[in-house]
Parts: structure tokens; C-alpha cells; sequence
């Protein structure tokens, strides 16, 4: 056992990544050597512990499965060229991390323990960040309750962990979507701004309905009137109106998405027009049917950017034109050069290992 900043570092006996197929990835299902583990309990943080992978213990009555008290981040890390691994703007993730913590009553999770756990555990599982466009190492930063007892009440214990899983891309082949007309994502003053775990789970049923149409996602709309655009199933979404992006403001029913504010700023270093303002589905089919509607895309951590290239709303549908120089296509060049270090980084997002 090595103390290092006050986390204990338990190392595996033996690395299993000589057993894993890197180009046969699915994501999400492999994971590396080690995760990170740090309980609250009695008001305080107890000394951050990185141990093999594994199982964890814990009781039927544990609250999280009562009550739901669970969020959770995603993150990557890249390798570049040289070797070097880099974090791509972790504090956004902290910060919007304990945004979620504060919704769900769940105490906050201090730098020391969030950033440095991160580090620790991404150089002590360095092999596994790979090098090659398309590839990262996901990061799953999660909290959960794990409290015992099925009082309805915050719980009095929680368990915050990082575990990690190298990756190629979230969504293959063509993505269209159905536009929400009946179900909602989140409503006004509720949790859809946080990261929490019932937010997705409440997704699934609707989403099956549309795979089952032939469609990959859902446009959610706003809970009130079903009349305005909001996001796309995990992503923030981006529309494309002649030569103006529009996108969603960020309000308490849309996630503040850290790659949706790095496109924004993307598109404006490049000089691409960028509204964030409301945008009606009436609008979008007004557009679509002028030929003013030029593109859509979801933005997201896993996805990164993803070009959608149709949609249904009710009756209508509509196939977006094939563009090969799409501001889709210039914004995910711009973001992956700064997230693999082949480009300058203005704006400081990216923090070396």
C-alpha cells in the first residue's frame, strides 16, 4: 500500500490488458486494472483509496436503489503522438459534478479528491489509453447513496468512484431521430440540468419505441408545449439554419453539456454564427421544407459530434442533405487537434497527465 496525497494505492497483482482486443471495442463493457473508491460518512470525505477492479459490496437496503440517489460524469482522456496523455477540461466536469450533487442532496466531492483521484488513477492505468483517431480512455467519475435503511431521507453515507474503459466512438453508421411529441425528458424546476442517473433510465422506454420505427434517438422537446427543441437523447443538440447555428440556452431542463459549450466557442473561433436561443420543431420543419435546413447534429462526451442525417416529426420526414464541408465536419476536426494535442490550445482545455 503507497499513501500519495493522502489516496492509497493498491496495485493489481497482474495487468489483464495483454487479454483485451483493442479494435474490437464496445463501449463501455471493458475496463482497466483499477478504480478509485472514497466514502463520506459522519460529514466527512474518508482517505481516497485506488484498488484493482472489481466488485463492490453493498446491501439490499442500500438506499441508492430505493431512492435514486446516483449521478455521475463522463470524461475522456487522449493520447497524443509523443506518448503524452491529456485530460480534456476535467475542472467543467467537477464543477457541473457537484452541480448534480447539490440537486440530489449528495454531498459535493472536493478537487483533491475529484481531479487528483483522476490523475492518480489515469497514470497508474496509462497503458490503456491508446493512440489513434477515435480512440480515449472513457471516464466514469459516479456517486452513489449507500446508506442502508428505506427511510425516505437523504442518506447519510455515500460512495463516490472513477472507473474507466477505453473506447472508440459511441454511435456507428447513420443516426436519425424521432422529434418528441408525447414524452418528455424533464420538466421545469425538476433535475434535467443534473447528471443523474433516473434522468436516462425514464429515456430508455421512449427510445426503445423509436428504434423500433427504425429510428437511433429522440429530439426531446420542452414538457409545457412539445413545441420547442431541447436535446437528443444523451447529446445537446445543434441545428443549422442557412449559416447560423442555433442550439437550446441552457436552462434547468437541458444539461450544461461541456462539449456543447466547446463547440460553441469552436464555431465562434471560426467565425461560424451561433444563436443560443429557443428553436421551435415548427421552425425546423419550415426550414427543412424551404431548404434553408442545412444540418443537425448532437454534441456530446462519448458521441463528441454526431451528424444526424434525418428526422420524423409526427407525419413528417425529412433526409438532410449530404454536405462534405459541413460545420459538423470542420467542428469535430477543431475539437479532436486541441483533445490530441495537434493543435494549439487557446483556451487552456487541455491539462496534461
Amino acid at each position: 500500500m503507497i499513501p500519495t496525497h493522502e489516496i492509497v494505492i493498491e496495485k493489481v497483482k497482474k495487468s489483464k490488458i495483454n487479454t483485451i482486443d483493442f479494435d474490437n471495442l464496445t463501449f463501455g463493457k471493458t475496463f482497466t486494472d483499477h478504480m478509485l473508491e472514497c466514502t463520506w460518512s459522519n460529514g466527512a470525505w474518508r482517505t481516497a483509496k485506488i484498488k484493482p477492479y472489481g466488485p463492490i459490496q453493498i446491501e439490499p437496503s442500500c438506499k441508492v436503489f430505493h431512492y435514486g440517489q446516483a449521478i455521475f460524469e463522463g470524461m475522456k482522456a487522449f493520447k497524443d503522438a509523443h506518448g503524452e496523455v491529456f485530460l480534456f477540461r476535467p475542472e467543467d466536469n467537477w464543477l457541473r459534478f457537484n452541480e448534480s450533487a447539490k440537486r440530489l442532496a449528495m454531498p459535493e466531492v472536493p478537487k483533491e479528491i475529484f481531479i487528483e483521484g483522476l490523475k492518480n488513477l489515469i497514470n497508474l492505468d496509462k497503458e490503456w489509453v491508446r493512440y489513434g483517431e477515435g480512440l480515449s480512455l472513457y471516464l466514469r467519475p459516479f456517486m452513489i447513496a449507500s446508506e442502508n435503511g428505506v427511510a425516505a431521507a437523504p442518506s447519510t453515507e455515500y460512495k463516490f468512484m472513477i472507473i474507466m474503459s477505453p473506447a472508440f466512438a459511441y454511435y456507428k453508421g447513420d443516426v436519425r431521430v424521432v422529434i418528441a411529441s408525447e414524452f418528455s425528458r424533464a420538466a421545469n424546476g425538476g433535475v434535467g440540468y443534473a447528471k443523474a442517473a433516473g434522468n436516462y433510465a425514464a429515456s430508455f422506454y421512449p427510445n426503445n419505441l423509436a428504434i423500433k420505427e427504425g429510428y437511433q434517438q429522440i429530439i426531446w422537446t420542452d414538457a409545457a408545449s412539445h413545441e420547442y427543441l431541447e436535446e437528443a437523447g444523451t447529446m445537446n443538440i445543434f441545428v443549422r439554419i442557412g449559416d447560423t447555428l442555433l442550439t437550446a440556452p441552457h436552462n434547468d431542463r437541458i444539461l450544461n453539456g461541456v462539449t456543447r459549450r466547446s463547440v460553441i466557442q469552436m464555431a465562434k473561433d471560426h467565425g461560424i454564427p451561433v444563436e443560443e436561443r429557443r428553436v421551435s420543431v415548427k421552425e425546423l420543419n419550415e426550414a427543412a421544407r424551404n431548404g434553408e435546413l442545412k444540418e443537425i447534429f448532437g454534441s456530446g462526451t462519448a458521441a463528441v459530434i454526431v451528424p444526424i442525417k434525418g428526422y420524423k416529426h409526427e407525419e413528417f420526414q425529412y433526409e438532410l442533405p449530404v454536405d462534405t464541408d459541413s460545420y459538423a465536419t470542420k467542428l469535430i476536426k477543431a475539437l479532436k487537434d486541441i483533445q490530441y494535442n495537434r493543435a494549439e490550445d487557446r483556451h487552456g482545455w487541455r491539462v496534461q497527465i
